[in-house]
């Protein structure tokens, strides 16, 4: 087995809540040394949560800085700043996801800290981004996503749309800061400097669009809600059987003639695979509502299982609309390593979702739990070069704050 990736590596996550610690966990799986740093006291909103377990942690703290170190430190402190001063100085890669300017005040902008250590690739992640007329403007996921076109394509026509229920904009923002970081750091072998990324989630969800933005600059013609199917691209959308949902996939000319065969020769109309006004998606787009008049009974009197079966018979794309217990319990997520399990000291063992990296000669796996609050203070101010007293005094006056430390 090869070393992962980026071990040697050393990364701040200077972030909080979720597209910023979410790359930090990423950099951490593929070899990083990934050192959290929160606020004294109560640390990263973030632990506060969802599903919070105590007042340290939460299931969603859990999740996303699982195998990090941390620390916690008071920046209005000299001593403060002068240990994230040699930290930043030691690292390869910092991570920010606060509002633009608002790390400069505390001396951890971009300028003072790449003056003081050129080779450090920053990571910013905001709602906006560092320039237009709304980077200073405050945002989240949800606000990129109304903003971005993709919340008004979703739902059923006349109604609001509904909330995406996953955090699409700070997902998909985070992966995309990890590919960016990774090339900044192949770059810097060949210029030997670093230098500033500046993700904004408004950018990302935008860059998403693989249709819209054509369907209107080239034709004139504007996405709208279309409910449960796509009127482009018939037949594929949800559909309910007797005993629940599922989704079809038969919207490829070979796949309709499979599925419509089908269906002609197991109850639906027996001329129904024949009709040749169906067999290129021109045709089954114009006569989409009369394919739906057939297809949509014919599901709904028989239960998933039977649909899927059959469908799957003829291979014909289509699953099960899963609930989360289903997902857990699929065996190809198990196959997958797709759930990791961790031993918490407190908390037994914990199965949350693992990253979806596969590389042939290393693991990728997490096992290390998320850190307490300031847990690794000690240590990580030993490897900047602080004596023992130092860092005593400094526990003791809560510049280096942890729990421990405060009894």
């Amino acid at each position: 087995m090869q070393a992962r990736p980026l071990e040697g590596i050393r990364v701040v996550d200077y972030s909080h809540f979720l597209a910023g610690p979410y790359v930090g966990r990423c950099l951490a799986a593929l070899g990083a040394e990934v050192i959290k740093v929160e606020r004294p006291g109560s640390g990263d909103a973030g632990r506060q949560h969802a599903t919070v377990l105590d007042d340290q942690q939460s299931g969603y703290f859990l999740q996303l800085n699982m195998g990090k170190r941390g620390v916690s430190v008071n920046m209005k402190d000299a001593r403060g700043k002068a240990f994230m001063q040699r930290l930043c100085d030691s690292a390869d890669v910092f991570i920010e996801n606060y509002r633009p300017g608002s790390l400069d005040k505390l001396g951890l902008g971009y300028a003072e800290l790449s003056a003081r250590n050129p080779r450090l690739v920053y990571c910013s992640i905001s709602a906006y981004g560092h320039t237009g007329p709304d980077a200073h403007r405050a945002g989240f996921g949800l606000i990129a996503e109304a903003k971005s076109g993709i919340m008004q394509m979703v739902g059923t026509p006349g109604e609001r749309p509904p909330l995406l229920r996953i955090s699409l904009g700070d997902m998909y923002t985070g992966i995309h800061a990890v590919a960016a970081i990774n090339a900044a750091l192949l770059g810097r072998v060949k210029s030997g400097r670093g230098q500033h990324i500046d993700m904004a989630l408004y950018d990302t969800l935008v860059s998403m669009h693989e249709y819209a933005v054509q369907c209107y600059t080239l034709q004139g013609v504007l996405p709208e809600q279309t409910g449960h199917d796509m009127p482009t691209s018939t037949l594929y959308g949800v559909f309910r059987a007797a005993d629940g949902d599922l989704v079809i996939a038969a919207q490829v000319d070979d796949a309709w003639k499979r599925f419509a065969g089908l269906i002609a020769t197991q109850g639906g109309p027996a001329d129904f695979g024949a009709d040749t006004r169906f067999h290129d998606s021109v045709g089954r787009n114009a006569h989409r509502a009369e394919i739906l008049t057939v297809v949509e009974p014919w599901v709904a009197a028989r239960s998933v299982t039977s649909v899927l079966a059959l469908l799957d018979g003829i291979d014909v794309p289509c699953a099960k609309v899963q609930r989360i217990d289903e997902v857990l319990d699929d065996p190809q997520i198990r196959a997958r390593g797709m759930v990791v399990e961790q031993r918490h000291p407190r908390y037994g063992t914990l199965r949350l979702p693992n990253l979806p990296f596969r590389f042939s000669d290393c693991d990728t796996t997490i096992r290390d739990v998320a850190p307490d609050l300031g847990q690794h203070n000690a240590e990580i101010a030993r490897s900047l070069g602080f004596g023992a007293a130092e860092i005593d005094a400094m526990q003791v006056d809560g510049v280096l704050y942890s729990k421990a430390s405060q009894r």
